[in-house]
């Protein structure tokens, strides 16, 4: 190694404990040499998976193919140590600008600026202080679209009825009470599934509850700090299993379909917080990432996704791994920056997290307005993107560069294809470890997909070629302080993913209680950009950069057709610590989307609930919305039974809906949870037909008006009744 009079040493930089001696990388020629993979799905992958998991030959022969062992012939690795934890963190040394001291000082999110758009926090923090609604009316609205049978159950795995209503009781008393917790108070949020909360079973994604039916005892740390601030955790969200892949395809609990094209995945392994927020239930949620699987979904859903620094945001008693971390996705900009401010909070008790400074920040570092914001751009790397988002991409950069202050400057980065190999064998053998502590669950409780993973990566790595992986971690953090060093600032820019969304080949591969699919070759291309940030502990935001052509009922569509749209994510990468420069960036993209009308909501119909606009009424809107979204309800093929219960019928047309755009038939109101005195039938054009018994009919309007008084009108008969008693 150099040491400190050598000629290649750089100082490092001040203000950071852990920082890496900055050091210019090896020049290196890109070559991507991966073997093609076989996509594997149905009974082959399932013979594969039983194969593979008792033959140590078979994984060796697999091992080899992937080429991980070739990470132990990586040139130059012996001038560097093996860094097991990329833990970097910035002293709190004169904020500019300074830190404040409670959330009510932090910037408000605005509320939407047309009813095309997400709501944000602001929007419900409108509606409870003017009287309009109250936190318990928006929970009464979301508890039948999310529980089990509702027509977005599939995004859950589980949901406290019982606390979340007592949540919103007290939460809607402070409000009438004049006594407000502040912004975040009463706003509803989901919460990835393997996420510790306190009476929450906590499955993985697989079919095994790892806490044996008695839920977490304690809440993580970051959630206990959005509690603290009045947020309503209406429940825990559905994930790919063992968070090992990028799609969401869940065989154990169903498949969340993303709202925009249910022709495409979520993007995992955070799919079913991506989809809570995509499909308006909440306005932000909270997912992992270990390998691109906050960001990745934030792309596919049309959402902002900030990955913090590795360390920063404490999940406490979640057990830490070197590159995984907690973080909010959200639908607008300034919603995901006050949740990551208020997740962000140090831990006292945490290894890491208590040594960063405070969170509660209003902004980035002020900087001279002649300094200039630079965008690293590495052109070997982003050869690898799609056409279609590459025409994205280069308008992107034209805007940041031709109508904000940002220079573009080219960077190498060396051994590309060998990081996301190291980045493989690490996340990996870290999760076969962890994986031996989660009993009951046993490997063979697994999907297939997880157990090829598990089995070959996961166990199959020797020590050599692991201390490989993490010197090949060290010569790339090295590498970057080097070009942070050269470029102040440097954010490096990249698409979240070089693919054009990722479509659901065919409807059987997210049937439940089938086999899911395994298809390595995508599962690397989605993460080739994103897994850097995860592997160096760097933070780095996703932002919507835009849409493209995607299928409709299985065929080609034209952008902007509504189901055609494909939502496409913008990445920026900073230094250690910079995550109010990311949030600045993620306002100069807001700009990006004015040529076709902002970061849109998904607007086929149905897939977008009007949650205020359902938990307002009295207007005549949230009476239109609720029946729209009982015919949408009967219509839907996205209500799985929650933990494998739903019937083949039910999911037959659940992929016959979604999939292929075709509709079942027979869906009656008994089966959605009304009373059977009508039966509504739908048909294949969407139309309804309903029997004759006008007496129900009458009651069920009558039931109707009674629903749509305004709020004010019961508060009023509240106060009525109260000084009737005495109590007032």
């Amino acid at each position: 190694m150099a040491n400190k009079d050598s000629p290649e040493f750089e100082a490092p930089a001040a203000g950071f404990w852990n920082y890496p001696p900055p050091k210019q990388g090896p020049e290196v020629p890109y070559k991507n040499d991966a073997s093609p993979n076989p996509v594997l799905r149905g009974t082959p992958l399932a013979i594969a998976g039983s194969l593979i998991r008792s033959s140590s030959s078979i994984q060796s022969i697999l091992w080899k193919n992937a080429k991980f062992d070739t990470l132990c012939d990586v040139s130059g690795l012996a001038d560097y140590e093996a860094r097991f934890d990329p833990s970097v963190i910035p002293f709190d040394s004169a904020p500019s600008p300074p830190t404040v001291k409670s959330i009510a000082e932090l910037p408000r999110p605005f509320a939407r600026q047309n009813d095309k758009l997400h709501y944000t926090i602001g929007d419900f923090h409108e509606a409870y202080t003017s009287g309009r609604t109250t936190p318990t009316a928006v929970i009464e609205v979301l508890l039948p679209l999310i529980r089990k049978k509702g027509k977005h159950a599939v995004a859950f795995l589980e949901i406290k009825e019982d606390i979340v209503k007592r949540k919103a009781e007290e939460a809607t008393q402070r409000f009438r009470d004049g006594n407000s917790k502040g912004i975040l108070d009463g706003v509803p949020v989901a919460v990835k599934d393997e996420v510790f909360m306190e009476g929450y079973r906590r499955w993985w994604g697989t079919k095994v509850d790892v806490t044996r039916g008695k839920g977490d005892k304690k809440t993580a740390w970051c959630i206990e700090k959005l509690e603290e601030a009045g947020a309503i955790i209406i429940g825990k969200t559905n994930m790919h299993e063992c968070g090992l892949d990028t799609t969401n395809n869940n065989p154990n609990h169903g498949t969340p379909l993303n709202p925009h094209n249910p022709s495409y995945y979520c993007g995992g392994s955070s799919g079913g917080s991506a989809y809570s927020a995509a499909a308006g239930l909440c306005p932000f949620v909270v997912g992992v990432d270990g390998g691109g699987s906050i960001r990745i979904p934030a792309s596919f859903c049309g959402l902002y996704g900030i990955k913090p620094t590795h360390g920063r945001i404490s999940a406490r008693p979640t057990p830490d791994m070197s590159v995984c971390v907690d973080g909010p996705l959200a639908s607008n900009i300034d919603d995901l920056a006050l949740v990551y401010r208020i997740m962000a909070q140090p831990d006292p008790h945490h290894r890491t997290s208590s040594r960063f400074p405070k969170s509660f920040r209003t902004g980035p570092p002020q900087r001279p307005d002649s300094a200039p914001k630079y965008l690293g751009i590495c052109p070997e790397w982003l050869a690898r993107m799609d056409p279609s988002v590459r025409t994205l991409f280069d308008a992107a950069v034209h805007h940041f560069t031709t109508t904000l202050n940002y220079r573009r400057v080219e960077i190498k980065i060396p051994y590309l294809p060998q990081s996301q190999k190291a980045h493989a064998v690490t996340i990996l053998s870290e999760a076969r470890s962890f994986f031996n502590t989660l009993q009951p669950l046993a490997l063979t409780d697994l999907s297939p997909p997880c157990q090829l993973l598990l089995s070959v990566t996961g166990t199959h790595a020797t020590a050599q070629t692991l201390l490989s992986a993490q010197k090949l971690r060290d010569l790339l953090m090295r590498h970057f302080a080097h070009l942070w060093q050269q470029y102040p600032g440097m954010l490096v820019l990249t698409p979240t993913t070089p693919l054009p969304g990722s479509r659901i080949d065919r409807p059987g591969d997210i049937a439940v209680g089938k086999h899911g699919v395994s298809d390595g070759d995508r599962s690397l291309k989605s993460m080739e950009y994103a897994f850097m940030a995860n592997f160096m502990g760097a933070p780095a935001i996703s932002v919507p950069m835009g849409y493209v052509k995607g299928e409709k009922n299985g065929k080609k569509g034209e952008e902007g057709e509504g189901e055609a749209d494909v939502p496409i994510g913008l990445m920026a990468m900073g230094r250690w610590g910079a995550e109010e420069d990311l949030l600045e960036f993620g306002r100069d993209s807001v700009r990006l989307l004015d040529g076709v009308g902002g970061v849109r909501r998904p607007r086929r119909e149905g897939a977008w609930v009007d949650v205020l606009g359902l938990a307002v009424g009295g207007d005549g809107k949230g009476k239109e919305e609720m029946e729209k979204e009982k015919a949408a309800s009967a219509k839907a093929g996205n209500a799985e039974e929650i933990g494998g219960e739903a019937t083949q019928q039910q999911q037959q047309q659940q992929q016959q809906t979604e999939v292929n755009g075709t509709e079942p038939t027979g869906v009656t109101q008994a089966e959605e949870g009304h009373e059977p005195d009508t039966t509504t039938t739908v048909a294949a054009d969407g139309t309804t037909k309903t029997n004759k018994n006008e007496e129900a009919e009458v009651k069920r309007n009558k039931l109707r008006k009674r629903s749509t008084a305004t709020l004010k009108e019961k508060e009023r008969e509240r106060e009525r009744e109260k000084e009737a008693n005495g109590t007032a």
